[in-house]
Protein backbone atom coordinates (compact mmCIF):
# COMPACT_ATOMS: atom_id res chain seq x y z
CA UNK A 1 0.00 0.00 0.00
CA UNK A 2 1.30 3.46 -0.87
CA UNK A 3 1.44 5.75 2.16
CA UNK A 4 1.96 9.50 1.47
CA UNK A 5 4.89 11.11 3.24
CA UNK A 6 4.00 12.50 6.63
CA UNK A 7 0.67 10.61 6.75
CA UNK A 8 1.78 7.22 8.10
CA UNK A 9 0.42 7.97 11.58
CA UNK A 10 -3.03 8.60 10.11
CA UNK A 11 -3.16 5.27 8.29
CA UNK A 12 -1.76 3.38 11.30
CA UNK A 13 -4.42 4.91 13.57
CA UNK A 14 -7.15 4.10 11.07
CA UNK A 15 -5.93 0.50 10.83
CA UNK A 16 -6.13 0.19 14.62
CA UNK A 17 -9.71 1.44 14.61
CA UNK A 18 -10.75 -1.01 11.91
CA UNK A 19 -9.21 -4.10 13.50
CA UNK A 20 -11.28 -6.06 16.00
CA UNK A 21 -9.43 -7.20 19.08
CA UNK A 22 -11.54 -10.11 20.27
CA UNK A 23 -9.56 -10.47 23.49
CA UNK A 24 -10.30 -6.85 24.34
CA UNK A 25 -14.01 -7.46 23.67
CA UNK A 26 -13.98 -10.48 25.98
CA UNK A 27 -12.28 -8.39 28.67
CA UNK A 28 -14.83 -5.64 28.07
CA UNK A 29 -17.66 -8.09 28.67
CA UNK A 30 -16.39 -8.93 32.13
CA UNK A 31 -15.46 -5.36 33.04
CA UNK A 32 -18.80 -3.90 31.94
CA UNK A 33 -20.69 -6.69 33.71
CA UNK A 34 -18.95 -5.85 36.99
CA UNK A 35 -19.28 -2.06 36.65
CA UNK A 36 -22.91 -2.08 35.57
CA UNK A 37 -23.94 -4.95 37.86
CA UNK A 38 -25.20 -6.91 34.85
CA UNK A 39 -24.94 -10.63 34.05
CA UNK A 40 -22.06 -11.50 31.70
CA UNK A 41 -24.47 -13.24 29.34
CA UNK A 42 -26.47 -9.99 29.01
CA UNK A 43 -23.37 -7.94 28.18
CA UNK A 44 -22.13 -10.62 25.76
CA UNK A 45 -25.48 -10.55 23.97
CA UNK A 46 -25.31 -6.73 23.71
CA UNK A 47 -21.83 -6.84 22.14
CA UNK A 48 -22.97 -9.54 19.72
CA UNK A 49 -25.88 -7.31 18.67
CA UNK A 50 -23.39 -4.48 18.10
CA UNK A 51 -21.13 -6.70 15.97
CA UNK A 52 -24.13 -7.78 13.88
CA UNK A 53 -25.23 -4.17 13.39
CA UNK A 54 -21.71 -3.09 12.44
CA UNK A 55 -21.28 -5.98 9.96
CA UNK A 56 -24.63 -5.14 8.34
CA UNK A 57 -23.52 -1.51 8.05
CA UNK A 58 -20.31 -2.49 6.24
CA UNK A 59 -21.25 -5.57 4.23
CA UNK A 60 -25.00 -6.08 4.11
CA UNK A 61 -28.33 -4.36 3.67
CA UNK A 62 -30.80 -2.95 6.18
CA UNK A 63 -33.46 -5.63 5.69
CA UNK A 64 -31.08 -8.54 6.22
CA UNK A 65 -31.49 -10.73 9.31
CA UNK A 66 -28.03 -10.87 10.86
CA UNK A 67 -26.84 -12.40 14.11
CA UNK A 68 -23.34 -12.51 15.56
CA UNK A 69 -21.56 -15.04 17.75
CA UNK A 70 -18.62 -14.08 19.94
CA UNK A 71 -16.52 -17.03 21.14
CA UNK A 72 -14.82 -15.97 24.35
CA UNK A 73 -12.82 -19.21 24.49
CA UNK A 74 -10.92 -19.08 21.20
CA UNK A 75 -11.28 -15.31 20.61
CA UNK A 76 -13.22 -15.42 17.34
CA UNK A 77 -16.31 -13.63 16.07
CA UNK A 78 -18.65 -14.90 13.38
CA UNK A 79 -21.70 -13.46 11.68
CA UNK A 80 -24.61 -15.50 10.35
CA UNK A 81 -26.90 -14.09 7.65
CA UNK A 82 -30.30 -15.76 7.30
CA UNK A 83 -31.93 -16.19 3.88
CA UNK A 84 -35.27 -17.81 3.04
CA UNK A 85 -35.43 -20.70 0.56
CA UNK A 86 -37.75 -19.73 -2.32
CA UNK A 87 -38.61 -21.00 -5.80
CA UNK A 88 -37.81 -17.72 -7.55
CA UNK A 89 -35.22 -15.41 -6.03
CA UNK A 90 -36.30 -11.79 -6.01
CA UNK A 91 -33.73 -10.36 -3.60
CA UNK A 92 -30.48 -12.36 -3.23
CA UNK A 93 -29.67 -10.65 0.06
CA UNK A 94 -32.66 -12.18 1.85
CA UNK A 95 -33.62 -15.09 -0.42
CA UNK A 96 -31.87 -18.16 -1.85
CA UNK A 97 -32.93 -20.69 -4.48
CA UNK A 98 -33.70 -24.26 -3.49
CA UNK A 99 -30.81 -25.53 -5.62
CA UNK A 100 -28.24 -23.29 -3.90
CA UNK A 101 -29.73 -23.98 -0.48
CA UNK A 102 -29.37 -27.74 -0.93
CA UNK A 103 -25.66 -27.26 -1.57
CA UNK A 104 -25.43 -26.04 2.00
CA UNK A 105 -28.13 -28.24 3.49
CA UNK A 106 -29.13 -31.33 1.56
CA UNK A 107 -32.65 -31.64 3.02
CA UNK A 108 -33.51 -27.93 2.59
CA UNK A 109 -37.12 -27.25 1.55
CA UNK A 110 -39.06 -24.25 0.28
CA UNK A 111 -39.80 -22.00 3.24
CA UNK A 112 -36.72 -23.05 5.23
CA UNK A 113 -34.05 -20.58 6.28
CA UNK A 114 -30.38 -21.03 5.47
CA UNK A 115 -27.62 -19.21 7.33
CA UNK A 116 -24.48 -18.03 5.54
CA UNK A 117 -21.47 -17.89 7.84
CA UNK A 118 -18.96 -15.02 7.72
CA UNK A 119 -15.88 -14.50 9.85
CA UNK A 120 -15.56 -11.00 11.25
CA UNK A 121 -12.12 -9.50 10.75
CA UNK A 122 -12.51 -5.73 10.70
CA UNK A 123 -14.97 -2.84 10.76
CA UNK A 124 -14.99 0.39 8.83
CA UNK A 125 -14.96 3.70 10.65
CA UNK A 126 -18.73 4.29 10.29
CA UNK A 127 -19.56 0.71 11.25
CA UNK A 128 -17.41 1.00 14.38
CA UNK A 129 -19.38 4.09 15.36
CA UNK A 130 -22.62 2.16 14.76
CA UNK A 131 -21.39 -0.63 17.04
CA UNK A 132 -20.57 1.89 19.76
CA UNK A 133 -24.04 3.45 19.57
CA UNK A 134 -25.70 0.02 19.76
CA UNK A 135 -23.63 -0.96 22.80
CA UNK A 136 -24.42 2.28 24.65
CA UNK A 137 -28.14 2.08 23.88
CA UNK A 138 -28.50 -1.58 24.80
CA UNK A 139 -26.49 -1.16 27.99
CA UNK A 140 -28.77 1.68 29.12
CA UNK A 141 -31.81 -0.51 28.45
CA UNK A 142 -30.26 -3.46 30.29
CA UNK A 143 -29.38 -1.26 33.28
CA UNK A 144 -32.91 0.10 33.37
CA UNK A 145 -34.33 -3.42 33.22
CA UNK A 146 -32.20 -4.53 36.19
CA UNK A 147 -33.27 -1.47 38.21
CA UNK A 148 -36.94 -1.91 37.36
CA UNK A 149 -36.85 -5.56 38.37
CA UNK A 150 -36.36 -4.28 41.92
CA UNK A 151 -39.77 -2.59 41.63
CA UNK A 152 -41.63 -5.69 40.43
CA UNK A 153 -42.77 -6.52 43.96
CA UNK A 154 -43.76 -2.90 44.60
CA UNK A 155 -46.43 -2.76 41.90
CA UNK A 156 -49.68 -1.60 43.50
CA UNK A 157 -47.99 0.34 46.31
CA UNK A 158 -47.71 4.08 46.88
CA UNK A 159 -44.27 5.68 47.15
CA UNK A 160 -42.98 9.25 47.36
CA UNK A 161 -40.96 10.67 44.49
CA UNK A 162 -39.57 13.95 43.20
CA UNK A 163 -40.81 15.62 40.00
CA UNK A 164 -37.79 15.63 37.69
CA UNK A 165 -39.21 16.96 34.43
CA UNK A 166 -42.60 18.13 33.15
CA UNK A 167 -43.42 17.49 29.49
CA UNK A 168 -46.63 18.24 27.54
CA UNK A 169 -48.09 14.74 27.96
CA UNK A 170 -45.95 13.13 30.66
CA UNK A 171 -44.35 13.95 34.01
CA UNK A 172 -41.08 12.21 34.92
CA UNK A 173 -40.72 11.35 38.60
CA UNK A 174 -37.50 10.27 40.30
CA UNK A 175 -37.91 7.38 42.73
CA UNK A 176 -34.37 6.93 43.96
CA UNK A 177 -32.63 4.56 41.54
CA UNK A 178 -35.40 4.60 38.93
CA UNK A 179 -37.24 7.23 36.91
CA UNK A 180 -40.96 6.63 36.46
CA UNK A 181 -43.39 8.33 34.09
CA UNK A 182 -46.77 9.76 34.99
CA UNK A 183 -48.78 9.74 31.73
CA UNK A 184 -51.48 12.34 31.16
CA UNK A 185 -54.14 9.64 31.50
CA UNK A 186 -52.84 8.85 35.02
CA UNK A 187 -52.64 12.46 36.22
CA UNK A 188 -55.22 14.32 38.31
CA UNK A 189 -57.11 16.73 36.11
CA UNK A 190 -56.09 20.31 36.80
CA UNK A 191 -53.21 19.39 39.12
CA UNK A 192 -49.96 21.39 38.86
CA UNK A 193 -46.62 19.56 39.02
CA UNK A 194 -43.66 21.73 39.95
CA UNK A 195 -40.11 20.56 39.23
CA UNK A 196 -38.45 19.49 42.47
CA UNK A 197 -41.73 19.01 44.33
CA UNK A 198 -42.33 15.76 46.21
CA UNK A 199 -45.49 13.82 45.39
CA UNK A 200 -47.03 10.47 46.22
CA UNK A 201 -47.55 8.12 43.28
CA UNK A 202 -48.88 4.61 42.79
CA UNK A 203 -46.52 2.20 41.03
CA UNK A 204 -49.04 0.91 38.51
CA UNK A 205 -47.06 -1.25 36.13
CA UNK A 206 -43.79 -1.92 34.30
CA UNK A 207 -44.40 -1.51 30.59
CA UNK A 208 -42.03 -3.18 28.16
CA UNK A 209 -41.97 -2.20 24.50
CA UNK A 210 -39.51 -1.35 21.73
CA UNK A 211 -38.37 1.75 23.63
CA UNK A 212 -37.28 -0.35 26.58
CA UNK A 213 -38.88 -0.90 30.00
CA UNK A 214 -40.82 1.99 31.57
CA UNK A 215 -42.08 2.35 35.14
CA UNK A 216 -45.70 3.55 34.85
CA UNK A 217 -46.96 5.68 37.75
CA UNK A 218 -50.44 6.90 38.60
CA UNK A 219 -52.25 9.50 40.69
CA UNK A 220 -55.52 9.37 38.80
CA UNK A 221 -56.46 5.72 39.32
CA UNK A 222 -58.98 4.22 41.75
CA UNK A 223 -56.16 2.15 43.27
CA UNK A 224 -54.33 5.33 44.29
CA UNK A 225 -57.32 6.54 46.32
CA UNK A 226 -57.80 3.10 47.85
CA UNK A 227 -54.18 3.00 48.98
CA UNK A 228 -54.46 6.48 50.50
CA UNK A 229 -57.47 5.37 52.54
CA UNK A 230 -55.59 2.24 53.57
CA UNK A 231 -52.92 4.49 55.08
CA UNK A 232 -55.53 6.53 56.97
CA UNK A 233 -57.93 3.76 58.05
CA UNK A 234 -56.14 1.14 60.19
CA UNK A 235 -59.37 -0.85 60.47
CA UNK A 236 -58.84 -1.91 56.85
CA UNK A 237 -55.71 -3.82 57.84
CA UNK A 238 -57.58 -5.68 60.60
CA UNK A 239 -60.42 -6.50 58.22
CA UNK A 240 -63.04 -4.70 60.29
CA UNK A 241 -64.03 -2.57 57.28
CA UNK A 242 -63.32 -2.79 53.58
CA UNK A 243 -63.78 -0.94 50.29
CA UNK A 244 -66.11 -2.95 48.06
CA UNK A 245 -66.01 -0.72 44.98
CA UNK A 246 -64.57 2.57 43.74
CA UNK A 247 -65.57 4.77 40.83
CA UNK A 248 -63.45 7.82 40.13
CA UNK A 249 -63.09 10.76 37.77
CA UNK A 250 -59.76 12.13 38.94
CA UNK A 251 -59.82 15.78 39.88
CA UNK A 252 -63.62 15.92 39.95
CA UNK A 253 -65.33 13.26 42.04
CA UNK A 254 -64.88 9.83 43.63
CA UNK A 255 -67.50 7.43 44.98
CA UNK A 256 -66.57 4.69 47.47
CA UNK A 257 -68.79 1.81 48.52
CA UNK A 258 -67.69 0.56 51.94
CA UNK A 259 -68.86 -2.18 54.27
CA UNK A 260 -68.27 -3.44 57.79
CA UNK A 261 -67.41 -6.98 58.82
CA UNK A 262 -67.89 -6.31 62.53
CA UNK A 263 -71.38 -5.85 64.00
CA UNK A 264 -71.96 -2.37 65.35
CA UNK A 265 -69.17 -0.72 63.33
CA UNK A 266 -70.36 2.10 61.06
CA UNK A 267 -68.31 1.73 57.84
CA UNK A 268 -69.02 5.23 56.51
CA UNK A 269 -68.16 6.86 59.83
CA UNK A 270 -64.97 4.81 60.06
CA UNK A 271 -63.76 6.06 56.68
CA UNK A 272 -64.83 9.65 57.31
CA UNK A 273 -63.12 9.75 60.70
CA UNK A 274 -63.77 11.99 63.69
CA UNK A 275 -64.65 15.48 62.43
CA UNK A 276 -63.86 14.21 58.92
CA UNK A 277 -60.12 13.95 59.59
CA UNK A 278 -59.53 10.76 57.61
CA UNK A 279 -61.34 11.73 54.45
CA UNK A 280 -59.82 15.21 54.68
CA UNK A 281 -56.31 13.73 54.80
CA UNK A 282 -57.01 11.93 51.51
CA UNK A 283 -58.48 15.09 49.97
CA UNK A 284 -55.39 17.03 51.00
CA UNK A 285 -53.34 14.63 48.86
CA UNK A 286 -55.57 14.50 45.78
CA UNK A 287 -56.78 18.12 46.02
CA UNK A 288 -59.84 19.73 47.54
CA UNK A 289 -61.38 20.21 44.10
CA UNK A 290 -62.13 16.47 44.01
CA UNK A 291 -65.18 15.57 46.06
CA UNK A 292 -65.45 12.18 47.77
CA UNK A 293 -68.78 10.43 48.35
CA UNK A 294 -68.64 7.51 50.79
CA UNK A 295 -71.71 5.27 50.67
CA UNK A 296 -72.70 2.01 52.32
CA UNK A 297 -72.40 -1.12 50.22
CA UNK A 298 -75.44 -3.40 50.43
CA UNK A 299 -76.00 -7.00 49.34
CA UNK A 300 -79.44 -5.95 48.15
CA UNK A 301 -78.84 -4.50 44.68
CA UNK A 302 -81.83 -2.17 44.83
CA UNK A 303 -80.71 -0.66 48.12
CA UNK A 304 -77.10 -0.42 46.91
CA UNK A 305 -78.25 1.56 43.87
CA UNK A 306 -80.21 3.90 46.14
CA UNK A 307 -77.09 4.43 48.26
CA UNK A 308 -74.87 4.92 45.22
CA UNK A 309 -77.05 7.73 43.86
CA UNK A 310 -76.62 9.70 47.08
CA UNK A 311 -77.26 12.57 47.78
CA UNK A 312 -80.35 12.13 45.56
CA UNK A 313 -83.47 10.62 47.11
CA UNK A 314 -84.85 7.70 45.09
CA UNK A 315 -88.55 6.80 45.06
CA UNK A 316 -88.41 3.49 43.21
CA UNK A 317 -85.91 1.16 41.51
CA UNK A 318 -86.99 -1.19 38.72
CA UNK A 319 -84.28 -3.80 38.06
CA UNK A 320 -83.59 -5.73 34.87
CA UNK A 321 -81.05 -8.30 36.10
CA UNK A 322 -80.60 -9.93 32.70
CA UNK A 323 -79.67 -6.68 30.96
CA UNK A 324 -77.87 -5.26 34.00
CA UNK A 325 -80.02 -2.14 33.78
CA UNK A 326 -82.16 -0.30 36.29
CA UNK A 327 -84.86 2.34 35.89
CA UNK A 328 -84.60 4.90 38.69
CA UNK A 329 -87.75 6.81 39.54
CA UNK A 330 -87.16 10.08 41.39
CA UNK A 331 -89.15 13.14 42.24
CA UNK A 332 -88.83 15.90 39.70
CA UNK A 333 -87.04 18.04 42.27
CA UNK A 334 -84.42 15.29 42.70
CA UNK A 335 -83.78 14.60 39.01
CA UNK A 336 -80.94 17.09 38.55
CA UNK A 337 -79.30 15.88 41.79
CA UNK A 338 -79.51 12.23 40.72
CA UNK A 339 -78.02 12.99 37.32
CA UNK A 340 -75.41 15.42 38.61
CA UNK A 341 -73.47 18.07 36.72
CA UNK A 342 -72.75 16.77 33.25
CA UNK A 343 -74.22 13.39 34.25
CA UNK A 344 -71.40 12.80 36.69
CA UNK A 345 -73.40 11.44 39.64
CA UNK A 346 -75.36 8.85 37.68
CA UNK A 347 -72.27 7.93 35.65
CA UNK A 348 -70.18 7.19 38.75
CA UNK A 349 -73.10 5.41 40.45
CA UNK A 350 -73.45 3.22 37.37
CA UNK A 351 -69.76 2.28 37.44
CA UNK A 352 -69.91 1.70 41.20
CA UNK A 353 -72.88 -0.69 41.03
CA UNK A 354 -72.20 -2.28 37.65
CA UNK A 355 -75.69 -1.40 36.37
CA UNK A 356 -76.74 0.93 33.57
CA UNK A 357 -78.95 3.47 35.33
CA UNK A 358 -81.79 5.37 33.62
CA UNK A 359 -83.21 8.31 35.59
CA UNK A 360 -86.89 9.14 35.20
CA UNK A 361 -88.80 11.84 37.07
CA UNK A 362 -92.37 11.93 38.36
CA UNK A 363 -94.42 15.00 39.25
CA UNK A 364 -94.83 14.94 43.02
CA UNK A 365 -97.16 17.90 42.99
CA UNK A 366 -100.03 17.71 40.48
CA UNK A 367 -100.68 20.85 38.52
CA UNK A 368 -103.40 22.99 40.13
CA UNK A 369 -105.86 24.59 37.67
CA UNK A 370 -107.79 27.63 38.92
CA UNK A 371 -111.28 28.11 37.46
CA UNK A 372 -111.67 31.41 35.64
CA UNK A 373 -114.98 33.28 36.19
CA UNK A 374 -116.72 34.57 33.06
CA UNK A 375 -115.84 38.18 32.24
CA UNK A 376 -119.53 39.16 32.45
CA UNK A 377 -119.80 37.98 36.08
CA UNK A 378 -116.79 40.06 37.02
CA UNK A 379 -118.29 43.18 35.46
CA UNK A 380 -121.64 42.62 37.25
CA UNK A 381 -119.88 42.27 40.61
CA UNK A 382 -118.04 45.50 40.01
CA UNK A 383 -121.24 47.41 39.15
CA UNK A 384 -123.01 46.07 42.25
CA UNK A 385 -120.16 47.22 44.43
CA UNK A 386 -120.35 50.73 42.95
CA UNK A 387 -124.15 50.92 43.48
CA UNK A 388 -123.83 49.81 47.11
CA UNK A 389 -121.22 52.44 47.85
CA UNK A 390 -123.47 55.15 46.23
CA UNK A 391 -126.34 54.34 48.53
Amino acid sequence: MYIPAGRSDFFIERKKMEDINIKQLVLAVRTIAEEKNLPEDTVLSIIEQAIAAAWRRDNGERDQEVRAQLNINDGTAKVFVSREVVETVGSPTVEVSLEDAQKVKEDAQIGDFIEDEHEVVSFGRVAAQTAKQVVLQRLREAEREVVLEEYEDKIGTVVTGTVQRVEPRVVRVELGKAIGILPQSEQIQGEFYGIGSRIKVLIKDIERDNRGPQLILSRGSEAFVEHLFRQEVPEMETGAVEIKAIAREAGRRTKLAVSSNVPGVDPVGTFVGGHGTRVQAVMNEIGDQEKIDIVTWDEDTEQFIRNALSPAEVERVELDEAAKRAKIIVDESQQSIAIGRGGQNVRLASRLTGYELDIEATNAKPEVKTEQKPRRDIEDSLLNAVEESAE
